[in-house]
């Protein structure tokens, strides 16, 4: 996306080093940064089901819980979270119930994703919140490790 603003185009590329992490114990390469209003990285994640057999080890929630963790709240209003991959349905729950002011991520999931491709529920006119959401930043790098990881 050429007019992605510099910090998520930064942030995504933190997003893209966790992913790579992932791949070091098999699980699928998603990796997942959460900014402040400032752009200060307060969460990190990665896909980690594979590593702990936690079916909600996503990249996701495991950088809005260090996020929330980072911040002593559970309200990430201000936030952004940034994902190589579009959110599932439990992720966008997630991001939602978590009050981020912005979906920022890389490569559209036409199976699952569910901000937009397969079902479009963070911007559910029936929820009180509805993050803005920006698409296709970096892309084609998040693309890539997933078709690699899954050889094709």
């Amino acid at each position: 996306m050429a007019d992605a603003p510099v910090n998520d185009v930064a942030a995504m590329g933190l997003a893209l080093e966790q992913a790579r992490l992932a791949l070091t114990t098999s699980d699928v390469p998603v990796g997942a940064v959460v900014v402040d209003a400032s752009g200060k990285v307060v969460g990190l994640g990665r896909n980690e089901r594979e590593a702990t057999g936690d079916p909600t080890a996503h990249a996701e929630v495991l950088a809005l819980r260090a996020a929330a963790a980072q911040l002593g709240q559970w309200r990430l209003e201000g936030c952004s979270l940034i994902v190589t991959l579009e959110p599932c349905t439990m992720c966008a729950g997630a991001a939602v119930l978590a009050r981020v002011d912005r979906i920022v991520y890389g490569a559209h999931d036409h199976k699952a994703g569910a901000a937009g491709s397969m079902w479009d529920l963070v911007r559910d006119r029936r929820l009180n919140h509805r993050p803005e959401v920006v698409s296709g930043v970096l892309a084609d790098e998040s693309a890539a490790l997933l078709r690699e990881f899954f050889g094709r």
